[in-house]
């Protein structure tokens, strides 16, 4: 934070927001380093700065905007155990809540992550959260309200801990995609996640390949760079525009895969429309010379 030049009165409460909420043994092992860490200095003093005034987040924007990355980043930042939640079709309140199980011949509640985050004091991340079908919906009212409690049928009332926080993230146009509803957007502070640019993909890239050639790197986020912009213009689909598989593909470099190779693997296979891969190879070849090898990447 202090590279980036975060705010110096931010850091400090954040140093005090540690300092008051100690983490169980039992989630200990769910708080860690993730691998990689988000760079964006007015993005991160938003989401900073919200959280530590127990307001909860959501993160809208397009594919590969660093959602999750943030996500991952702001849980290790505030020391919080975290609880990955993925919403589709069969997410229902049993599962985020808990459902009824035998233990030692009697009925229990096997805690779902709601649960959890509630008990511990986590920071649960709310994938897709605009893929939440009704029944999801109603336990996310109550989770997010300032009330901070959820009601449990048969059991006892849950009052969320003092360091609970919830991350949500949703993407625009997926399939099975809906309009969240005023109400639940209400409980949110809205982060709208700009594209990469140049200097924060190099960033990225720079924290995950410390030992590869500067030059490389900046070919590879050029043809990512290149990609994204004719996504936004509607030439191709979004498909190929994938981080995660951009630095596969760097990984499999390290292996002795040719980069031309490795690429195709991870970006240009990604889309499954013959005209559209021969555009992504075209960009990829202007970037990334047929002629490299794994010499041309690392040091």
């Amino acid at each position: 934070m202090k590279a980036q030049e975060i705010d110096n009165d931010l850091i400090a409460e954040l140093k005090e927001f540690r300092q008051a909420y100690t983490v169980d043994e039992l989630v200990q092992e769910r708080v860690s380093l993730p691998d990689i860490l988000f760079y964006g200095k007015d993005i991160l003093e938003m989401s900073v700065s919200s959280l530590l005034q127990g307001d909860n987040l959501l993160l809208s924007g397009a594919k590969a905007t660093g959602k999750n990355v943030l996500c991952e980043t702001l849980a290790w930042l505030f020391g919080r155990p975290a609880y990955d939640i993925s919403f589709h079709v069969n997410t229902d309140s049993a599962s985020l809540i808990g459902t009824d199980t035998f233990i030692a011949n009697e009925v229990r509640l096997r805690k779902g992550p709601i649960y959890q985050c509630a008990e511990f004091g986590g920071f649960g991340i709310l994938d897709e959260i605009n893929m939440a079908k009704n029944d999801a919906v109603s336990v996310l009212h109550a989770a997010l309200d300032h009330r901070r409690r959820i009601d449990v049928p048969g059991y006892d009332r849950i009052s969320l801990h003092p360091a609970t926080r919830f991350i949500g993230t949703m993407n625009y146009g997926y399939a099975g995609t809906r309009e969240l509803n005023e109400a639940l957007v209400s409980r949110f502070m809205v982060v709208d996640m700009p594209a990469l640019d140049g200097s924060n993909l190099l960033f990225l890239l720079k924290q995950h390949f410390k030992d590869a050639r500067n030059e490389s790197l900046e070919a590879f986020a050029g043809l990512f760079l290149d990609l994204q912009d004719k996504a936004y213009h509607g030439e191709i689909s979004t498909k190929s525009l994938d981080l995660r598989g951009l630095i596969s593909a760097i990984k499999a470099i390290r292996s002795g895969l040719s980069p031309i190779k490795a690429i195709r693997m991870g970006i240009v296979n990604k889309s499954f429309d013959v005209f559209e891969k021969e555009m992504i190879e075209d960009v990829a070849a202007t970037r990334i010379p047929s002629s490299w090898t794994r010499r041309d990447i690392w040091e």
